[in-house]
């Protein structure tokens, strides 16, 4: 089975590197149950995005994760987020 997707693309066994750890941001949708983490002290425009089959966009730029995007986060922890 497929474990990322890229326009249409199976990537398999890809490791990309974090754009950055030393800013990592967090932010929360309670109403719609998305987690959004970022990497990196400003939102950056990404020229690539994946969805990884687990419901999890990863988007890129310059072959660096500068966010993640987790649908369904609540559900993936089991635990309800107030």
């Amino acid at each position: 089975m497929e474990e990322e997707r890229r326009l249409g693309e199976s990537v398999e066994d890809e490791e990309l590197p974090l754009a950055s750890t030393r800013h990592i941001w967090f932010e929360y949708d309670n109403q719609n149950d998305i987690l959004y983490i970022n990497f990196g002290t400003d939102l950056e425009d990404a020229d690539d995005e994946r969805l990884l089959e687990n419901d999890i966009v990863l988007r890129i730029k310059n072959g660096r994760v500068v966010s993640m995007t987790v649908f369904d986060f609540s559900k993936k922890i089991q635990r309800d987020i107030l």
